[in-house]
């Protein structure tokens, strides 16, 4: 039995003036996921969340919410609930105060209304001594629970985030979408939420969707995104990375026109060939490179000179440029340090099963 989506955008679109900002996009998102939208400033991806929570008017298409059509109905009418960058906490009432905003608003009970925030206060792991504090009082990560608890009071089908940890500390963020993660789980809502950071999408998210100009560039799992983009951009986008541009042969090998970079495997046979006179770029992430010894072999082989090392904890970044001075990155773990010194020649490897190959037309 199919599974029926709990969201479904249908050909929408919106425009400002000639200025598409979103292009015709089609989706699904499913009862209980946590679904990211990824991409740059520009891209799209704040527009789009505001249609999706009824802040913006679509230009055309269709939104469904459990098979019924949501896009004609007011934002205050909709089952679903949005967490802002800036939070839109009441800074003149109680933390309790504002978690039961929008129960007041359904009319409940005084009595019942503090019970579910005391509650909600238990669940966003705040005690309850919390519920009389003033939101002027808390800290940044104090306020993000509080903000996430209202939010859950209004018991909304689908939680709507637009990059609510981008003002936050590194150290704080990390804890929050810990939080954000075991939370949705615990709760079993669908979260759809908006960042420009790609790992923070790949800490928290079931699926991602990549944006660019207003459309879906991809929308996978995030392994799946990282290992095999379906673009340059994709590529790019999802961190370090390295391209080596490659043409197809007649026998669906690879050749390449770099005198440094050589290929000593049948390409083919991993998946990894192109059609006669087809160019493309042959993608490796850096992890995925190797210094070589002599005696040692990999099914692409490059050479250069160390140019730089970096320390990033516990990993050692390398970067590698080669005679045509373009650049290799290298990462190793901190206890596979390699212990050249700058400006020695080094050997690269890598073999076909780590490498994934894009047809550019």
């Amino acid at each position: 039995m199919k599974v029926q989506p709990i969201l479904r955008l249908k050909n929408i679109s919106k425009a400002f003036g000639s200025f598409q900002a979103v292009k015709d996009i089609n989706l699904e998102i499913f009862e209980g996921e946590f679904f990211t939208i990824v991409g740059p400033s520009g891209s799209g991806k704040s527009t789009l969340i505001r249609l999706l929570v009824g802040m913006d008017d679509l230009t055309s298409g269709e939104i469904y919410l459990r098979g019924n059509r949501i896009d004609r109905t007011p934002a205050n009418l909709r089952p679903t609930c949005m967490v802002f960058q800036s939070l839109a906490l009441f800074p003149h009432m109680s933390v309790g105060q504002n978690i039961e905003f929008p129960l007041k608003l359904k009319k409940m009970a005084p009595n019942d209304r503090k019970q579910k925030s005391l509650e909600l206060l238990d669940l966003l792991r705040l005690p309850k001594s919390f519920y009389e504090k003033r939101i002027s009082q808390c800290s940044g990560g104090e306020k993000q629970r509080v903000a996430l608890a209202r939010a859950l009071a209004f018991d909304p089908e689908i939680l709507f985030f637009d990059e609510p940890l981008s003002a936050l500390d590194y150290r704080l963020r990390k804890t929050l979408e810990k939080e954000l993660k075991n939370l949705h789980l615990r709760t079993g809502k669908t979260f759809v939420y908006i960042t420009h950071s790609l790992e923070e999408a790949m800490v928290m998210s079931d699926r991602i969707a990549i944006m660019r100009g207003g459309e879906f560039e991809q929308i996978s799992v995030s392994d799946d995104i990282y290992e095999r983009p379906v673009s340059r951009f994709v590529a790019e986008f999802m961190g370090e990375v390295n391209l080596f541009e490659v043409s197809g042969t007649k026998k669906l090998g690879l050749k390449s026109e770099n005198p440094n970079f050589h290929i000593n495997c049948d390409p083919s046979k991993a998946k990894l060939g192109l059609a006669d006179g087809i160019g493309g770029v042959l993608v490796v992430r850096p992890e995925c490179l190797r210094f070589l010894t002599n005696s040692e072999s990999a099914d692409f082989v490059l050479t250069g000179k160390l140019k730089a090392e970096y320390a990033l904890g516990s990993r050692t970044q390398y970067e590698i440029e080669t005679a045509s001075q373009n650049i290799i990155t290298v990462e190793k773990l901190r206890e596979d340090r390699f212990m050249g010194k700058e400006g020695s020649k080094v050997t690269l490897g890598f073999d076909a099963e780590s490498a994934h190959i894009i047809e550019e037309l």
